[in-house]
């Protein structure tokens, strides 16, 4: 048996105050929350109200009273990142206040960390980590599964943990804080959605599904000794009971052991386990699957599945029982991808079913709902007309009723949590209101900040979203990008002497439109940039200071330049291997570039570049060129060896003593007028953090603490205001974007 210790406290939220700190007040900048996949939702059943969320790159949320939520790991930073990947999570149906955490990103070399138990006994405001001794995938597939993590509702001291990548269960019996291999389960899953991907994301094990124990088998004070464990498997057993506390393993048959069991949800008052199915691990696939209930008395294994035939071309996610009502199930197709997705009611234990919607004849649509977005109005659309599709939703593997409240349900998407407060509607009028209800789970991936001098006070490129103007941070967007729209965006700038002016680009392929978008009017408007080609897409851009020109560091086209539209053409001298570029903001034919150790100067419009005579030490990494906004030449580079900058167009640069190595960097306005702009930094001074100095790098004082780490800071991205002093812009990996300002 492999044994592993809990971590000391200490190591939970490492704090360096190398240098003097500065208290900042840190908000998010409101999406209204959404914009990333929530693969677990899970109520407290024995308090009241008591709810959490998991999200796979986002962390961990507490539902709140008003439906809003609060995020439980901001506390995480470039030493415990991962902690934002949660792939399972347990409420104590004893002790409320116990709450537990799988953390961990990936099980592959992405993540070279191994996973976590967070412990937390007041309901996720402080956590203890306990250290498991394999990795944990939050971001992975089959991260809609579960829950992989639960608590023996009889005995709480006692927690059972489904791993992955074949490293099977694990038991608890001291509340998480060491653990013990169960080598008893016959299977510790031998499934793998692609055994050729070289990048181990989807050739890797998924693993344990679930864990669910049979509350009815026991009674309190006592280890429950019925519990049951899907695996995920394909053509063999894949679902098993134990009757002795997990000592011993029998297999349920009856099921289609080509489906992967996703979900096994107890209803204890029909002495019955309903389980959905599907043919892939999720959660982009699954063509088919079913949906079972197995009757713990009779030991029968009934088909339940709501469609058939050709009605049945996708799996199944998310299950549901109402506690109040027995008998009472719900069944979320896990990816119906036209005309929307779906899910199944049943008030008599599954032998009859009733759709969200349905073919009146093909193409009318019955919706049998209402749609409300108010708190997220750019998911939209507000329309239910027949041929709106995916408002439902896509990616559904959380689905759950309120066991306190029979009207209240949620399930998580791709793209947000949707439910309400009239869910027994669906039985009389037969038309529930589907409202966005994430307040709170800012879970977006930010690819790029800007806070130009006028207009609004932010634009970002964001991730699977697209990207937004924010005209008011307290206030979630109206709209995405759009005209064009893409479904993710890499990076966008500003013209210095013409600011209205924004260049954006995006990262997807021919069927999105050629991926460079320019605006003239702050971003509320867009139009194409025809000049560019087909399939070339992501990457880096600047936009010259009189907004004719823009220089795009593409992510598979190389290096591109085009002038007032016209055709994009390669720029062979900026090396292809350049990962950093800028525009002067004064002299419209002045660009910047970073490749290596290298400072690259171009002085015709980004037509030629040379390599300057100062350079960037031993860097070879650069990340980040910042330019002053009011003069030719004052540039910054961020780099993997420290923090660099010249006042004379890269002729010579100054390294900034104390700055070992620097990420995102920017400047904003400056502590008094006329005076050089404040310079903020993610960098390692001292120790990794977020800083500012408002004397060109001569002191600094850490403006993060404890609780705001932003994750990964090698991921994040900055901007800076330029008309508030002390204002900054975070743009995370999974949490959204942050402001900041002085306390």
């Amino acid at each position: 048996m492999r044994r592993f210790a809990i971590l000391s406290l200490l190591a939970l939220v490492p704090f360096v105050s190398a240098v003097s700190s500065q208290a900042y007040t840190w908000k998010n900048v409101k999406i209204g929350g959404g914009g990333g996949f929530v693969p677990g939702i899970v109520f407290n059943p024995s308090q009241k109200g008591l709810a959490y969320a998991r999200a796979d790159i986002g962390g961990a949320y507490k539902l709140n009273s008003d439906d809003s939520w609060t995020p439980l790991l901001d506390f995480a930073n470039d030493t415990i990142w991962d902690y934002w990947g949660v792939d399972a999570l347990a409420t104590d149906p004893i002790d409320p206040n116990r709450l537990y955490l799988a953390t961990g990103m990936y099980t592959n070399s992405w993540d070279p960390s191994n996973g976590h138990i967070l412990i937390s006994t007041d309901q996720g405001k402080t956590f203890t980590p306990s250290a498991l001794p394999f990795k944990v995938g939050g971001n992975m597939p089959g991260r809609g599964m579960g829950e992989r993590l639960a608590i023996d509702p009889n005995s709480n001291n006692i927690l059972f943990f489904g791993a992955r990548s074949g490293n099977g269960l694990w038991k608890s019996t001291n509340f998480g804080a060491t653990w013990t291999q169960v080598s008893s389960l016959p299977s510790t899953g031998t499934y793998v959605p692609d055994p050729t991907d070289t990048t181990g994301l989807n050739s890797d094990k998924i693993g344990i599904s679930w864990v669910t124990f049979d509350s009815t088998s026991s009674s309190s004070g006592k280890a429950t000794p019925r519990i049951f464990v899907g695996v995920a498997n394909q053509g063999s057993d894949n679902i098993f009971m134990s009757n002795d506390a997990g000592t011993s393993w029998t297999a349920l048959q009856g099921t289609n052991t080509s489906w992967i069991p996703h979900k096994g949800v107890l209803s204890p008052a029909e002495k019955s386990l309903y389980i959905s199915t599907s043919d892939g691990a999720g959660p982009y696939d699954g063509t088919l699957g079913g949906v079972y209930k197995y009757n713990i008395t009779s030991g029968a294994m009934i088909n339940i599945t709501p469609v058939s035939g050709s009605d049945l071309y996708f799996g199944f996610g998310g299950v549901a029982v109402d506690l109040q009502k027995p008998g009472t199930v719900m069944v979320a197709a896990l990816n119906s991808w036209w005309p929307d997705g779906q899910i199944f009611r049943s008030l008599d234990g599954g032998n009859t079913w009733s759709a969200l919607w349905a073919w009146e004849s093909y193409p009318t649509l019955n919706r049998n709902y209402a749609y409300d977005d108010s708190l997220a109005p750019w998911i939209g659309p507000d329309e239910t007309a027949s041929d709106i599709t995916m408002q439902i939703g896509w990616m559904m593997e959380s689905l759950v009723i309120d066991p306190f409240d029979s009207n209240h349900w949620l399930y998580g998407t791709g793209e947000t949590i949707y439910g309400g407060h009239d869910l027994l509607k669906w039985d009389t009028t037969h038309n529930v209101t589907l409202k966005s209800l994430a307040d709170g789970i800012e879970e977006t991936s930010i690819q790029g900040l800007i806070s130009p001098p006028v207009g609004p006070p932010l634009l970002s490129s964001v991730g699977d979203v697209g990207g937004f103007v924010h005209t008011d941070l307290t206030k979630a967007p109206t709209t995405e990008f759009t005209n064009p729209t893409w479904s993710s965006s890499s990076d966008l700038d500003f013209a210095g002497n013409t600011p209205t002016m924004i260049v954006r680009i995006g990262t997807g392929d021919s069927s999105e439109g050629k991926q460079v978008a320019l605006s003239y009017d702050s971003g509320n408007t867009w139009s194409q940039d025809y000049g560019a080609a087909d399939n070339i897409e992501g990457g880096k851009v600047a936009l010259s200071a009189n907004g004719d020109t823009v220089l795009w560091l593409s992510a598979n086209g190389g290096v591109l330049v085009s002038q007032y539209t016209s055709s994009f053409t390669a720029v062979p001298t900026l090396p292809s291997t350049a990962t950093a570029i800028a525009s002067d903001k004064k002299n419209d034919s002045v660009f910047y570039g970073a490749a290596g150790s290298g400072f690259y100067l171009s002085t015709d419009g980004a037509k030629t570049f040379s390599v300057t005579k100062g350079g960037l030490g031993s860097s070879t990494s650069p990340v980040k060129i910042v330019v002053h906004p009011n003069i030719t030449g004052d540039v910054w580079v961020s780099t993997d060896k420290g923090l660099f900058h010249s006042t004379n167009m890269g002729s010579s640069f100054t390294a900034i003593p104390g700055v070992s190595e620097a990420w995102a960097i920017a400047l904003g306005a400056p502590a008094e007028a006329g005076g050089y702009p404040s310079i903020f930094a993610a960098a390692s001074i001292g120790g990794v953090g977020y800083f500012r100095s408002d004397d060109t790098g001569a002191t600094w004082v850490q403006i993060n603490d404890a609780t705001h780490g932003f994750g990964s800071a090698s991921a994040n991205v900055l901007t800076a205001d330029p008309r508030i002093y002390g204002r900054v812009y975070i743009g995370t990996n999974g949490r959204g974007i942050f402001y900041g300002d002085k306390a």
